[in-house]
Parts: structure tokens; C-alpha cells; sequence
């Protein structure tokens, strides 16, 4: 098939886009505005619909109001992310569940069966349960500026340390941690290249 030019690719208004993606960004200071943890389940319960492998389903969100808790994540975050992570209104720590498998019956019930084939093989297990959480990872993010927040994802934090902290005797494992709110006083960097379609987009 031969690709042809069309006028819009998208059927989604520009202003949508742009809130989206074209001028959404990585926020880095945040405002006072508090945002509820009842806001981003209802952001999950919208994005929990983005596609995975075999409706594998393995992100977990442990959201971490103010308080006690922020402190506790806040000793395994890396020095250039602390004093953001302490002051957004809300922090979700993203974690992929490596056990997965265990709720297949359920959510890939035309083959009850299909958890098996991941049972025996934990370090595979993880890996696709990290591989799953990514993609929705990407989806809530998206879905957090479709609620008019802004997401600050990081990448600098102690994995095995939040894990021992708040997810000693379960199957979560941290993936990622976002930072959650309105944006605050020059919240941005300056905008990154990215790279075309012309240098990313091949066709055969």
C-alpha cells in the first residue's frame, strides 16, 4: 500500500495535542494546589486501557502524600532529585508486580492456562514485567497531563532501597518515581531536541 498525504493525521484537536505532548513537559518545581490521591486513581482507572502483552497488567502505584512517608522516600532519592520530590504535592512511586502471572485467569480468561507459561522462569517473568510497566508507565504519564497536572518522572533513586522500604515481603519491584502537582515557579528546562521522523521513520 502506498502511503498517500492527508491534511491532519490526528482526529484529536490541536490544543488536545498540544496538552498533551508539543508543550507538555517535565515539571521541575511544583505549587502549593494539592492534588488528591483519588484524582490519579481515577487517571489509572483511565489509562489502565492502554495496550500490553497479552493483557498483562503488572503496574503498581504507591502514592506518597506529605508527611512521614515522603521523608522515608526522600533518604533513597538521589541528591539532584531530593528537594523536588520533598515539595510536590504528591509522589507516585511506580513498581512493576513480578507475579504478574497469578492474575491471568482473570485478566486473560479465554485462556485461563496462560500464567503457566510464565511460572517457572522468574528472571524472564521480570524482565516482562519490567518490559509491561514501561508501557504503562508511559500511559500514565500521559494520563496525568490529560487531568491538567504535570508529571516530573526520575530516574535518580535507590531502587533496592525503596523496595526494602515499602515493598519488603510483596512482589512489587520500583520501576520509576513521578513527581505529581501544578507547576510551580520556573518549573521548566529549556526544551531538548528531539529527534525527526526523517532521521527515526523508515518504510519498506
Amino acid at each position: 500500500m502506498t502511503s498517500v498525504a492527508i491534511d491532519s493525521p490526528f482526529i484529536l484537536a490541536d490544543d488536545t495535542l498540544d496538552t498533551l505532548f508539543r508543550e507538555a513537559r517535565t515539571a521541575n518545581t511544583f505549587s502549593d494546589t494539592p492534588v488528591s490521591a483519588e484524582q490519579v486513581r481515577e487517571v489509572f482507572e483511565l489509562v489502565k486501557f492502554g495496550p500490553t502483552m497479552m493483557n498483562i497488567q503488572p503496574l503498581r502505584l504507591l502514592l506518597v502524600e506529605q508527611g512521614e512517608g515522603r521523608e522515608r522516600l526522600g533518604a533513597h532519592m538521589a541528591e539532584g532529585n531530593l528537594a523536588k520530590t520533598l515539595t510536590a504535592p504528591l509522589v507516585a512511586v511506580v513498581a512493576a508486580d513480578v507475579d504478574f502471572h497469578t492474575r491471568m485467569p482473570e485478566h486473560f480468561p479465554h485462556k485461563p492456562d496462560a500464567g503457566d507459561m510464565f511460572a517457572a522462569d522468574a528472571d524472564s517473568r521480570a524482565q516482562i514485567a519490567r518490559y509491561n510497566a514501561a508501557l504503562q508507565t508511559g500511559y500514565f504519564i500521559v494520563g496525568i497531563r490529560a487531568a491538567g497536572l504535570a508529571a516530573g518522572p526520575m530516574g535518580g533513586f535507590d531502587a533496592a532501597g525503596i523496595d526494602e522500604e515499602f515493598f519488603g515481603g510483596t512482589t512489587w519491584r520500583t520501576q520509576a518515581v513521578i513527581n505529581i502537582g501544578h507547576p510551580g515557579e520556573n518549573p521548566w528546562f529549556d526544551r531538548l531536541p528531539r529527534i525527526s521522523a526523517d532521521d527515526a521513520v523508515k518504510v519498506v
